[in-house]
């Protein structure tokens, strides 16, 4: 379905999560789209990868809040549970403890509440509570994750004032927990989850308290194929409406008369633009694409000064056999977490006793590897690129370590049960895919760092350019990076004068969209 020939054009460099979900909601709108790529593969991070018969999800492993990206695909009139699988997990993760203690997190609260009793029986009658007040916060904070922040009175509105006792941003993510519960494994647990966002629960602001409880209240998903299918089937749906995709097209200069972004120039040659969507990662597209003059608030100067979220450390294991006893999902949290986030984000060393992410995915979804065979993923939250470490060095030893510790949680026969492997460090992210320092989650999530103090979805400073991604308002994170899509692609509307829709009615499919299914 091309789009007429005087269509607005809008080039998005960069297929990830947030430049699909905008060529998706633009191309319905008649836009002009065209995606230029730098890879060889649509999804960015949310990608596949396969080889030897093993299919791996390269970042996200796990779908969050599926109604943002449901309201996308029926505002474009598509159903995404008919262009994706979705299955609900329950449990939705094994949480085990290094200072003692696991918990089994289920979104059934009867057990759940069973589940912290174990721990602290007082706890236990705290969960209600606790999941009552997000709520509440969720709702209030809703409006605000989906309206841009492009003036500083936007910040000072009466509406945002009226939050603040629900919000409480003058404590910590651990500090809200505190008023919860008293076992610190139990406050873990709920608030480890701003790892999502490559921070620590002792820095994080007291507003991702709403992580956990989107966990219990919408689910944990898994999407089969993985993550990355939820992208094809993006891409799919964007080409259906008129967007072109261009792969293996790295866009190598932005064309500005002053101040005004008029297209890129790609390895495919010149695009023009009447607005430019820039979904690839946020500082490293800024020091390669825009002039040093162009951008005074986020000159190179200022972006050396900004603080960047943690990285990862990942192994890629494709195994033989199967491990049917361990969850889908299973996290580590060390003995000494403070000193583990310590080593990440103030020291920047790596620590002997790291922290681990573990996702056995074939439990759940066997066509992830040939026949007797299975996947394992392996993440180490580790510090974003740094002068302390050389992983040019360390990796094989870090390598080991990971093996090690996968003991913890009762793997101990990995090593000699490997078929395929492949890792990537922090200069992996970095030199590879193209992110700055490689923080795999962006520019950190303080308070200094959000809404009209982030990066604007309509760029500041320039004409005709936008932002969606971890790196925009509202953040990192699968739900707020398909919102950044949403905000944007209202922002191009109203300035190009093109009806974009946004948001579709849902509320008949939610009920009914996902499977729910017990894994081990």
């Amino acid at each position: 379905m091309p789009a007429p020939p005087d269509s607005k054009r809008v080039v998005i460099v960069g297929a990830g999560p947030g430049g699909l979900a905008a060529a998706m909601l633009l191309a319905a709108a008649g836009c002009k789209v065209t995606v230029l790529e730098r890879q060889p593969y649509v999804g960015g991070r949310t990608s596949t990868f396969e080889a030897d018969g093993f299919r791996f999800d390269l970042g996200p492993t796990f779908f969050l809040y599926p109604r943002v990206l449901e309201s996308i695909f029926a505002a474009v009139g598509r159903d995404l549970h008919q262009e994706t699988t979705m299955i609900r997990l329950d449990p939705q993760y094994h949480l085990v403890f290094g200072a003692g203690g696991e918990i089994k997190a289920t979104p059934d609260v009867e057990r759940m509440e069973r589940e912290i009793a174990a721990f602290s029986p007082r706890d236990a009658l705290q969960l209600r509570r606790f999941l009552d007040d997000n709520r509440v916060k969720m709702n209030a904070f809703r409006t605000v994750l989906e309206s841009p922040f492009l003036r500083w009175r936007d910040m000072l509105s009466p509406r945002l004032a009226k939050m603040l006792p629900i919000l409480r941003p003058w404590l910590s993510l651990d500090g809200e927990l505190k008023r919860y519960f008293d076992d610190p494994r139990v406050r873990l647990a709920m608030t480890f989850q701003s790892k999502y966002l490559g921070m620590s629960p002792f820095n994080c602001p007291s507003l991702f308290s709403i992580l956990s409880f989107l966990e219990y209240e919408y689910g944990v998903h898994h999407p089969v194929g993985g993550c990355g299918a939820v992208s094809q089937a993006m891409a799919r749906v964007a080409e259906s409406l008129g967007a072109t995709i261009s792969l293996d097209d790295e866009v190598e200069e932005i064309l500005f008369e002053g101040r005004k972004a008029v297209g890129v120039r790609s390895r495919s040659g010149v695009h023009h633009a009447d607005a430019l969507v820039i979904n690839a990662d946020f500082a490293r597209a800024m020091k390669r694409l825009v002039p040093n003059h162009l951008r005074p608030r986020w000159s190179d100067r200022k972006i050396a000064r900004k603080r960047f979220s943690c990285s990862t450390y990942m192994l890629y294991l494709g195994i033989e056999g199967r491990y049917d006893d361990l969850a889908h999902h299973t996290i580590h949290l060390a003995d000494d977490y403070h000193a583990n986030l310590d080593d990440i984000e103030t020291r920047h060393v790596l620590s002997d006793d790291p922290s681990f992410y573990v996702q056995n995915a074939c439990v759940t979804d066997p066509s992830l590897a040939p026949p007797g065979k299975s996947t394992l993923y392996v993440l180490l939250p580790v510090t974003h690129q740094h002068s302390n470490v050389d992983w040019a060095r360390e990796a094989p030893r870090f390598r080991k370590l990971a093996l090690r510790q996968l003991a913890k949680i009762g793997l101990d026969d990995v090593s000699e049960r490997i078929v395929f492997e492949r890792q990537v460090t922090p200069a992996d992210w970095d030199q590879q895919h193209e992110i700055h320092l490689g923080a795999t989650f962006n520019l950190a999530h303080n308070l200094s760092q959000m809404l009209y103090l982030r990066p604007r979805n309509r760029f500041e400073g320039l004409e005709s350019v936008y932002l969606v991604g971890g790196g925009t308002h509202p953040g990192s994170g699968l739900p707020v990076i398909y919102e950044s899509a949403r905000i944007t692609s209202r922002l191009i509307g109203e300035d190009l004068g093109v009806p974009v829709v946004v948001d579709g009615d849902v509320s008949d499919r939610r009920a009914t969209a996902v499977a729910l299914v017990g894994v081990a």
